[in-house]
């Protein structure tokens, strides 16, 4: 599992965290694939986003996953 780090900001929405770790080229593509539920926000299916990811979550996509750490 990989650690993204807040470096001192209180959270990262989720389409961004997609771009960030290089998961989708776009933000077009992130939002895409989040409508479509196919990322999960500790283990349950997330639709929203901008959803806000704070520390102590764990994004899981295309069988990677990344927990978030402040």
């Amino acid at each position: 599992m990989e650690i993204f780090c807040l470096d001192g900001h209180p959270h990262v929405e989720l389409c961004d965290l997609l771009k960030l770790q290089g998961w989708c080229e776009s933000g077009a593509a992130a939002k895409a694939v989040i409508a479509e539920g196919l990322v999960e926000v500790d283990a349950q299916a997330e639709t929203r986003k901008r959803c806000k990811i704070v520390a102590g979550k764990v994004v899981s996509f295309n069988g990677g996953s990344v927990r978030v750490e402040a």
